[in-house]
């Protein structure tokens, strides 16, 4: 048998529901229900990550029959019981009341050199938080998850991670846009690894139902097991827990802006409470750059989860935050005083995370006028982000003018149609920035070519060469579902090491194909998706 540390502590330290039929209902004063997983006795693995020998799993357990079964949900571990979280949330922005796991069901937790990872299947089944859905998930969405997790993790981007993609050996029914166009799709589950999956809407159900015993309870717990740094108690402790949360999710979302990435339904319950991106539905990276991109049809009349709002959507999601734990501490002064700190910490943040994606180091007095030309510029015409910041890096104080627009032209959509206009407003800017690095240039203790080495190094360490555009994940989905998976092990191979130059792949680093504009699954996504 797989040896396994386990340790529940979510489950032991928590009301649990006392009803343990697993159907659809209201659950009161409690953090979670059990919840079995459906038998799949046809399911079987596309892909394994290598998080699965992080974890300790050795060659001979991953090839195991006992390990398809234990995290296809088949064959639960010894002396534990699956459940599923009952939360809340705020969705676009309206109160939803209770949401819960709908289709995840958590497996248990392990200890594994000294750190702790849950473990949780998505797309096993129903709990009783799945509403009107069946707690089933299909191909597509599951290899995008599975992907996508993995690829923010070696971008360096906090997120929960995915140990494995199967098959469920079912089909499900989706309706992919909503459009009353339903068809039969492939099932799968992926299994997501977490130190927790708490979210912010576990506290906002604790709170809506004014348990304040409950309330009190995960929040000591949170702290106790996750934020061990804090070694204060009551109000001095609740206080400087929401001051890491809030720090952490800034963190994350700073991440966010600077890879271009777009999660698409920042909702409430999809704020990981540990600031970890969580919950990959219509996720995209900003291929042409413009901050009033959304990948989310749901969200296409608002763009209330547009690229440029994610920063202010997180600070609106904190104050959510702040408004359920305001029991705790009964004081809105202190809470009030940590969200103005995220606005500050954000301006701060920004304009050093945009110093160092254009390669610039020693503050000047004109760098924020240098940055926000250079934004309304990109939004001048269609530019895409991932390949202008990495063309940028190969521009330095020898570079004649024409040779940098030259350069930066590569991330041009549609060049033909750039006017003259734009073209001189490019000019300047690179004009201004040219004479930029000269400045820096100067105060460095290295020749010209050392610096520019060491710029380009500094520069191509932030901002990815290879990044999980909607159109690969297509072209990866369409194949998975005619049975082919060779491509899948192929980007999964290539979003290991995103910074790297990796020239067999060089192909993946192309403006997105002119087929994928409006193509359903790379420009058009759901919730469903």
């Amino acid at each position: 048998m797989i040896d396994l540390e386990i340790s529940n502590s979510f489950y032991n330290s928590l009301p649990k529901d006392p009803i343990e039929d697993n159907y659809t209902r209201q659950v009161n004063n409690a953090a979670y229900s059990l919840a079995t997983p459906l038998k799949f006795p046809e399911s079987s693995f596309i892909h394994i990550s290598k998080l699965a020998t992080k974890l300790g799993f050795t060659e001979e357990q991953i090839q195991s029959r006992e390990f398809l079964k234990l995290f296809t949900g088949q064959h639960p571990y010894p002396n534990t019981k699956p459940y599923a979280m009952a939360y809340a949330g705020h969705q676009f922005g309206n109160w939803a009341g209770q949401l819960g796991d709908g289709r995840a069901i958590n497996l248990f937790e392990i200890i594994h050199n000294e750190d702790r990872w849950a473990f949780q299947l998505k797309g096993a089944g129903p709990t009783p938080y799945s509403r009107r859905g069946d707690g089933l998930a299909v191909l597509r969405s599951s290899i995008r998850e599975h992907l996508c997790s993995e690829a923010m993790h070696h971008l360096g981007i906090p997120t929960t991670r995915s140990l494995s993609l199967s098959l469920s050996g079912e089909e499900v029914l989706r309706d992919m846009l909503y459009d009353g166009n339903a068809a039969y799709e492939k099932g799968a589950i992926v299994c997501r690894v977490a130190p927790s999956f708490i979210r912010f809407g576990n506290f906002e159900l604790a709170a809506a139902q004014s348990d304040n015993d409950l309330l009190k309870k995960l929040t000591d717990y949170t702290i106790a097991t996750f934020f061990t740094d804090i070694k204060s108690t009551g109000r001095d402790a609740y206080l400087q827990f929401f001051k890491e949360v809030t720090d952490r999710t800034l963190e994350m979302i700073m991440h966010w802006q600077r890879v271009g990435f777009v999660h698409g339904v920042m909702n409430t319950d999809n704020m990981s409470i540990l600031g970890l991106t969580i919950d990959y539905g219509p996720y995209g990276w900003l291929e042409p750059y413009d901050h009033g991109w959304t990948p989310n049809t749901t969200d296409n009349q608002f763009k209330r989860y547009r690229y440029g709002a994610q920063p202010e959507m997180g600070l609106w999601n904190l104050l959510q935050l702040a408004n359920s734990l305001f029991p705790l501490i009964e004081d809105a002064t202190p809470l009030q005083e940590i969200l103005d700190s995220y606005k500050t910490n954000y301006q701060v943040q920004y304009l050093e995370l945009m110093m160092d994606k254009i390669g610039v180091y020693h503050a000047n007095n004109h760098d924020r006028d240098l940055i926000q030309s250079l934004e309304e510029n990109l939004h001048l015409h269609e530019t895409d982000m991932t390949i202008f910041y990495r063309e940028l890096s190969k521009i330095n104080t020898e570079t004649s003018i024409e040779n940098a627009f030259a350069i930066i032209s590569a991330a041009f959509y549609n060049n033909e149609d750039l006017s003259d206009l734009h073209k001189d407003t490019w000019l300047a800017w690179l004009t201004d920035y040219v004479a930029r690095l000269q400045l820096d240039m100067e105060k460095s203790v290295d020749e010209s070519s050392a610096f520019a080495k060491a710029r380009t190094q500094k520069m191509n360490a932030i901002n990815p060469k290879y990044v999980l555009r909607n159109y690969i994940s297509q072209l990866v989905i369409e194949d998975a579902e005619k049975g082919d998976y060779q491509l899948l092990n192929d980007v999964y191979t290539m979003l290991q090491n995103p910074y790297k130059e990796q020239p067999e792949y060089s192909k993946w680093y192309a403006l997105r194909p002119e087929w994928a504009r409006s193509k359903v699954g790379c420009s058009k996504l759901s919730c469903s998706s």
